[in-house]
């Protein structure tokens, strides 16, 4: 009998857990949300992909792992600095961990390069959060942002421009 309730016990935990996980993804994953893998390892080739979702949070892309029971994301991406490389398909050994109709971006951050897989109708999102930076921010694509327009577009009216009078001498102002 005594054995019989440790089994139990084990079963209680092990849906406890799913339980937390389940709730966890329900909480972070709302609105804003994308399925995505994201490679946490590059020491073998085709290998180290954790699948995810990830959500769009003002000007972040914070990467949460399914299978964690971590509240904070794993990874978060700011979209100031943040460049796409490259674009690929899945080759190898990625073609068996992710839908053959994914793609993935090769991108550059500040913090270091970082590889993403997603669906080729989520990369048009992805690519549209990026390049809709704010104003005054660096856009990926476009370089820095130019310079601030003159005062008197602002608001101010431009200074006089001096003018010669007939018959009088040039003189400014």
């Amino acid at each position: 009998m005594q054995i019989l309730e440790w089994i139990g016990f084990g079963v209680l935990v092990l849906l406890a857990a799913l339980a937390v996980l389940f709730i966890r993804r329900a909480l972070i994953a709302g609105a804003g949300s994308i399925r995505l893998n994201l490679r946490v390892s590059t020491l073998l080739v085709g290998r180290g992909w954790s699948p995810g979702f990830g959500r769009f949070v003002g000007d972040e892309l914070r990467c949460y792992r399914i299978f964690s029971f971590a509240i904070r994301p794993k990874r978060v991406l700011s979209r100031h600095g943040l460049v796409v490389e490259r674009r690929r398909s899945p080759e190898g050994q990625e073609r068996f961990s992710m839908p053959s109709d994914w793609v993935i971006l090769r991108c550059l951050s500040h913090q270091a390069p970082v590889e993403i897989a997603m669906a080729k109708s989520t990369v048009t999102g992805f690519m549209s959060w990026l390049e809709a930076a704010p104003p005054r921010a660096v856009s990926s694509f476009l370089g820095p942002s130019p310079s601030p327009p003159p005062a008197w577009v602002r608001g101010s009216r431009p200074a006089p421009i001096p003018r010669r009078r007939p018959g009088l001498p040039f003189s400014p102002g």
